[in-house]
Order: structure tokens, then C-alpha cells, then sequence
């Protein structure tokens, strides 16, 4: 729960903000000092995370008060003691609907960013760059809101217009209502305050707080920050500090084997189906019908399987060699389409479509073929 009541807070390094060298910026800083809300937005940079959970989790409202218990010791904060612990002003206006209407006009014209007047509710962007500062103190700091602040709202326009002019408003009783929200069961103002509240509970007799942490140097609002910040502002919408565009993903080309390539094409087209001859058969049904009658030869022995070739294994170890040699001749007639059966090259569509099936009724042709005499080739 910490780390959310950190997030929605900023605090103000006054001594440091001072310093930037935007005149304009400087001037509302110097304004919001000048409302009395300096101590409050500018307060030590501590809180105790512990004690912290315990005071929400137990909070509520009773007869106007905030009240929870930390470590079993109660806890009782008025409106009197929130505004006097931050020098908060307790007079002037407590509903912004009493805003002067002649303020307001000026304010349409003075907050915005061209010639045009803005509305009471318009873009942030449409204002200048020291009242979109503004306008995120007043909705993190002082109000804590949750979601986008894009928008300036009618009743945060008001408030940065007491704030420019200087019109007395009663920000203690404002800010201590904000608080009263918090603490509120199923209420939904967001969470917040995280160190004012660990000031208000160090006054409290008695009561341990804990380890106690420094606000995180991203969240405190000094030269360095404020400068980062007019830097992303002053290029909203410029390509570079947008957000890239996705990268196109690169289409990757499917590979398919021959055999699926060829059921895909009968689809579109369907193939004819050549007849067959038992000439050139391709060199791989020979290689396995000449792997099998390897595989059944014994070394010292005869052939056993291959019962109808009777020979000793010295002479068939002879044939193989010739066999390899014709087959390797036959192979290479092959790869270069050399022409048979007519004037068709004997090519891959002779197998049709299931080489499998092919390759099962071939091995009977083959075996077939044993006893056929071996042509000796030529070469040495």
C-alpha cells in the first residue's frame, strides 16, 4: 500500500526549484508560497511505511475527526491541529463556485498557451507550460487523483486561478476534507499524503512509528526534475518522445516437403499419373534392393535369405562393386534428365503421389532383377 501512496504524491523542493532559469515557472512556485501552502507541498522528505499501513487500515471518521489506531495506541487528528501543523490558511473560500467571474475570464486568456481563450475545462497541453505544473501539483499533491491528468478540470481551473490571483481560500479545511475521504471506507479518493501524515503522527505521545524512509529522489519536484519535465512537455506529440511504432514483423515463408508440396499442387491442378516402365528406375529403390542382399550375407558363408543366388561371398562382394559402379552411372544419367520412355524425362512425378506406396510395389521388380548378369563398366 506504500508504494501507491508514494506514487500519487509529489513534494517540493522549494530552495532548489527557485533556481531554474524559467522566470514564469519560477513566479508560480513563488505563488503557490505566496498561498500559504509552502510547509504542506514542502514538508521533510520522510514517512514510515509501517505505520503508514496500520493508520489506513484502521482509519475512519468520527464526529469530524480523522481517528485509527497505530500499535494500539489511538490516534486523533482535527481539522485545527491538520491546519496548524502546515500553516495552512483556515479563511477564505471553501466552495470554488465563489470564484470571481472576472478572475475566471482572465484566467482563460492568461493560462493559455495561443491567442485563443481556453475553456474552464480543456487539454493540458492548450496551457502554458507553468500551469500544466500546476495543474499536476494541485491534482497529485494537494487533491491526489489517480488515472491521467491530460485533462485540466473545471474545479482544479478554479483552484489554479485562486492560486495565480491570489484569492484567499481556506486550504485548511479543503485539504483536511481530502484527508477525511481517505480514511472513508469505500470511498474513492484515492490514497495519499504519505508525509504529511508520518508529521502529524510524530506528534503524538507515546507512538513508535518505526524505520523511517526518504521519499523517492523521482518524486521530489526540483531543478533537475522540473527541467526534465518542461523538456517531455514541450515535445508531447514529436515522434521521438512518443511511442515507437511497432516493428513490422518480417512474414516467414513456410518450407513444405516435396511430398506435401505435391499433394498442395494436385489440389490446385491434378496430376497425371505416367506409366510406368521398369527401365531407369530411380538409383534409390536400387541402392535399397542392393542394401538388403548386403545385409543377408555372412561373413565365411552363403547367402541365406536370398536363397535363388547361391554364390560365395568373395565373388559377391565382386558383383557389388560392378553394381555400385552401374547404379552411380544410372544415378547420374538420372540427375540430367537424360530421356527415356518416349520423349519424358523420368523424373520425381514417376512416383505419383505416395512414394511409400511406390516404393513397396517396387521392391518386388527389383528382387526381380537379381540374377540378371551385371554389366561391368568400362571405367577402372
Amino acid at each position: 500500500m506504500a508504494s501507491s501512496l508514494i506514487s500519487r504524491s509529489h513534494h517540493i523542493d522549494f530552495d532548489s526549484v527557485f533556481r531554474f532559469d524559467d522566470a514564469e515557472i519560477v513566479q508560480m512556485f513563488e505563488s503557490l508560497v505566496t498561498t500559504g501552502l509552502m510547509e504542506f507541498l514542502g514538508c521533510p522528505a520522510i514517512f514510515h511505511e509501517s505505520a503508514l499501513i496500520e493508520f489506513f487500515a484502521n482509519g475512519s471518521v468520527r464526529d469530524g475527526m480523522v481517528v485509527s489506531t497505530i500499535g494500539g495506541i489511538a490516534v486523533e487528528i482535527r481539522e485545527s491541529v491538520f491546519a496548524e501543523t502546515f500553516g495552512l490558511p483556515t479563511e477564505g473560500l471553501t466552495d470554488l463556485s465563489e470564484v470571481p467571474r472576472n478572475l475566471l475570464s482572465d484566467a482563460q486568456s492568461f493560462f493559455s498557451a495561443s491567442e485563443k481563450e481556453v475553456s474552464t475545462l480543456c487539454l493540458k497541453k492548450e496551457i502554458k507550460m507553468q500551469y500544466r505544473l500546476l495543474s499536476d501539483i494541485l491534482a497529485k499533491s494537494l487533491f491526489v487523483k489517480a488515472g491521467s491528468f491530460d485533462v485540466v478540470t473545471r474545479d482544479r481551473f478554479l483552484l489554479m486561478t485562486t492560486i495565480t490571483f491570489d484569492v484567499k481560500v481556506n486550504w485548511g479545511n479543503l485539504l483536511f476534507g481530502v484527508l477525511k475521504e481517505m480514511v472513508t471506507p469505500d470511498s474513492r479518493q484515492a490514497k495519499g499524503y504519505a508525509i504529511q501524515i508520518c508529521v502529524l503522527l510524530k506528534n503524538i505521545p507515546g507512538l513508535e512509528l518505526g524505520e523511517s524512509k526518504a521519499f523517492p529522489a523521482p518524486r521530489i519536484l526540483n531543478e533537475k526534475t522540473v527541467h526534465r519535465i518542461v523538456s517531455v512537455n514541450e515535445n508531447v506529440g514529436v515522434e521521438e518522445v512518443g511511442e515507437a511504432p511497432r516493428a513490422k514483423k518480417t512474414p516467414v515463408k513456410k518450407t513444405m516437403s516435396k511430398k506435401r508440396q505435391a499433394a498442395s499442387e494436385a489440389e490446385v491442378a491434378p496430376v497425371i499419373k505416367k506409366k510406368r516402365s521398369t527401365k531407369g528406375k530411380p538409383a534409390v529403390a536400387r541402392r535399397i534392393s542392393l542394401d538388403k542382399q548386403v545385409e543377408d550375407t555372412t561373413v565365411g558363408g552363403t547367402v541365406d535369405k536370398v536363397s535363388h543366388v547361391p554364390v560365395q561371398v568373395a565373388p559377391l562382394l565382386d558383383d557389388v562393386d560392378m553394381i555400385i559402379r552401374q547404379v552411380i552411372s544410372e544415378s547420374t544419367d538420372l540427375s540430367s534428365h537424360k530421356m527415356d520412355q518416349g520423349d519424358k524425362p523420368v523424373d520425381e512425378t514417376d512416383i505419383g503421389d505416395d512414394f511409400d506406396e511406390w516404393l513397396d510395389s517396387s521392391f518386388p521388380v527389383f528382387d526381380s532383377r537379381v540374377d540378371e548378369p551385371v554389366v561391368a563398366s568400362n571405367q577402372s
